[in-house]
Parts: C-alpha cells; sequence; structure tokens
C-alpha cells in the first residue's frame, strides 16, 4: 500500500510540473507550420508539416512578448538534429533537438515588446529533416524573406559548413552533425554581407563524379532530387527560385585520398572535366539566365591545386564555347588554407576568411 500511495505521488507530482510548466507559458496565437514562408529546400508533408531538408534552409516570424515557443521534431525517434537562431537581426546560437522530445522548444527574448526570428537549419539534408508543426507566441505573424537577388551555392562539406563549429561538442567526440554550422558557413556569410539571399544545396563527401571515399554517386546524379539521396523518388521543383549566381565549388572530393580503406582508382582528370561540364550543363537547364561561377578548394594544395585549376579552366573554355551567346563562366581561386576545424575541415573563424575573400568576387558578379 505505502509503494502505491509512493507511486502517486510521484505521478502527481509530475502531472505539477507539466500544468505550472503550461502555466508559465501561455500563448494568444498559434501558427501552423502550413503558413510559414521558407526559403531554401523544404517541403508540406500530408500531415501539412514542414519538413526543413537542405543546409541553412530557413523561415521567419514577428511575435510579441518575451518568449515564443518552436514545436519541432524528427522522424527518427532516436537521433538528433540541430537548428540554429537569429533574434531582432542577431545571430543567437545553434539548438538541439531530439528524435525523442514532446516538449516545444522555448525561446527567450530580452524584454517584452515586439520581436522578429528567423530560424535555421543548422545539418545538412543526409542527417535528416527536421519537422515543424507550429509555432506559438503573442500575436505571432509569418515573414517572406525580402526580396534580393539570390545566390545558390552547390558543394561538399565545406559549403555544408560541416566539422566548423566546437562550441559544444569538441571534435572526435559525438555524431557527425554535432559540429554543423551552415549559418555560419562561407556562402550564407558573403551572401548576408552583400544583401542577397541564398540557399544551399551541398553534401558533405560529395564530389562531381565520385565522393571522398566511394565511386559515387556525385552530385550530378542527386543534385535534382530534393533531399540529395539516390533512392528517392521526390524531385525539387526548380522553379521555386530563380539565381542570379549558381556558384560551384566541387572537386575536394574527387581529388581526396580517400579513406584508406575502400579501394580507390587514382583521379581520372578527363573524367572529371566531362562529367564537370555536364553538370553545369544540367544546372544551366534549370537556371538558363543565371551566371555560373566555379570555385575552386580552400582545401585543395600541391600537385592537386594545379590539376583542380587547370581543370576549371578547361571546364569554362568548354562551357563558354557550347554557350557563346551566355554570360560567360567566372572562376574564383581560394589560396591554400590551414583549416581549424575537425577532421581537415574550415572552422567558424575560417570560414570567415573565406567569406571575405568572396565578397569582391561576387561583388564583381552582381555588377
Amino acid at each position: 500500500m505505502k509503494f502505491r500511495t509512493y507511486i502517486l505521488l510521484i505521478i502527481i507530482f509530475f502531472l505539477n510540473q507539466s500544468a505550472h510548466a503550461h502555466t508559465r507559458y501561455k500563448y494568444t496565437d498559434t501558427l501552423q507550420a502550413s503558413r510559414l514562408k521558407p526559403y531554401g529546400r523544404y517541403l508540406f508533408n500530408g500531415q501539412n508539416e514542414l519538413e526543413l531538408i537542405s543546409s541553412a534552409v530557413h523561415f521567419g516570424f514577428k511575435f510579441e512578448g518575451d518568449h515564443c515557443a518552436l514545436f519541432a521534431f524528427l522522424k527518427e525517434k532516436e537521433g538528433h538534429n540541430y537548428i540554429q537562431y537569429e533574434l531582432d537581426g542577431v545571430y543567437q546560437k545553434r539548438i538541439r533537438v531530439n528524435g525523442n522530445t514532446h516538449q516545444p522548444i522555448v525561446i527567450n527574448a530580452a524584454g517584452k515588446g515586439e520581436h522578429t526570428i528567423w530560424i535555421y537549419k543548422a545539418t545538412e539534408a543526409h542527417t535528416g529533416a527536421i519537422l515543424i508543426s507550429k509555432v506559438a507566441a503573442d500575436h505571432i505573424k509569418p515573414l517572406q524573406v525580402p526580396k534580393a537577388p539570390l545566390i545558390e551555392f552547390i558543394g561538399n562539406s565545406i559549403t555544408c559548413g560541416a566539422a566548423a563549429d566546437t562550441s559544444d561538442v569538441p571534435c572526435g567526440t559525438g555524431e557527425y552533425q554535432d559540429q554543423h554550422n551552415a549559418y555560419m558557413a562561407y556562402g550564407p556569410r558573403v551572401a548576408r554581407d552583400l544583401g542577397m539571399n541564398y540557399f544551399l544545396s551541398s553534401v558533405s563527401g560529395i564530389g562531381v563524379y565520385r565522393t571522398w571515399n566511394t565511386d559515387g554517386p556525385g552530385m550530378p546524379q542527386v543534385y535534382e532530387n530534393i533531399d540529395f539521396k539516390i533512392n528517392t523518388t521526390r524531385k525539387w521543383h526548380f522553379d521555386n527560385y530563380s539565381p542570379r549566381i549558381v556558384s560551384i565549388a566541387l572537386g575536394t572530393n574527387d581529388l581526396s585520398n580517400g579513406d584508406g580503406k575502400t579501394p580507390r582508382k587514382p583521379f581520372e582528370e578527363q573524367v572529371f572535366i566531362i562529367s564537370y561540364v555536364n553538370f553545369v550543363k544540367l544546372v544551366k537547364s534549370k537556371y538558363p539566365k543565371a551566371q555560373i561561377a566555379l570555385l575552386s578548394s580552400p582545401m585543395v594544395k600541391g600537385a592537386s591545386r594545379e590539376v583542380l585549376e587547370k581543370s576549371l579552366l578547361i571546364i569554362k573554355s568548354r562551357i563558354d564555347s557550347i554557350y557563346p551567346s551566355d554570360t560567360p563562366v567566372e572562376i574564383f581561386f581560394f589560396p591554400p588554407m590551414e583549416a581549424h576545424g575537425c577532421s581537415g575541415h574550415p572552422s567558424v573563424a575560417d570560414h570567415l576568411i573565406l567569406a571575405q575573400q568572396l565578397k569582391p568576387f561576387y561583388q564583381k558578379l552582381l555588377r
């Protein structure tokens, strides 16, 4: 009898705690996910939930008061993922989303009044989608991304902002996504600095014709799929956006030495060039008016760097000859960088350097 009474008291305690939490956070408005206006690769599923798919896909809203609640969850009950947010124009932090939680994420603001918040996916598509069912706050209203020239960044883990942020989980610990920070990657940084809209089409480990340790798939095989996976039937609708610039940074993984375990053939320069030209043709078929920009890699050094840069010049020449009436392809060669992130990747601080190096290049393209 005493044991039953003890269990009953515990249940009552937790029910009271839940009731107190509910009382503490009260909202006059709830914004269903279907009313949000996301930017990037996303979809609204059959349950009218917003699935955030690509790196740095984002949405915004205004609210009043000193807090709001975000109802975010994962399909994978045992997994975890990350969002990050900007409040009143100032970047704040990353927030872990656990698959086994049902509690809303409460975001506090400094004082009452009207606030603007933008929510970003910190991780890449291969980490899995983050699902949003609703957001709640006082006098909440969805925000549309302001009109501005758009740049799409196609690339690999560097473009994703992978292995860059050790503020929560040190290198060599946790899961691969624990150090992702798409908001602070070079692409979003330089785009924000130039007042441009942006979205990322990037996959860790991917190349043009092979990945960092296998024969594929490369970006041309997955680019049209909404989540960049080879075995999906869900296609991305390219008429959603019309980029002014499409920036492509591939080649690092084609030229890599692999993992030392999986058999790997030597780099085939002609295969790389032909595959890259065909991929640019695919991109131009989606965005006929876009300016194509090819980037080298700050991580590729020595003889491999020379091979990559020579290949990009050949690719530019071939594309310009195929499309003589189009704006010529532009190329940017990164200086070599000694990276300070995890596993040879740029850190958050390194990405700022990359963004600063790229800014004059994109400024010229915009003019």
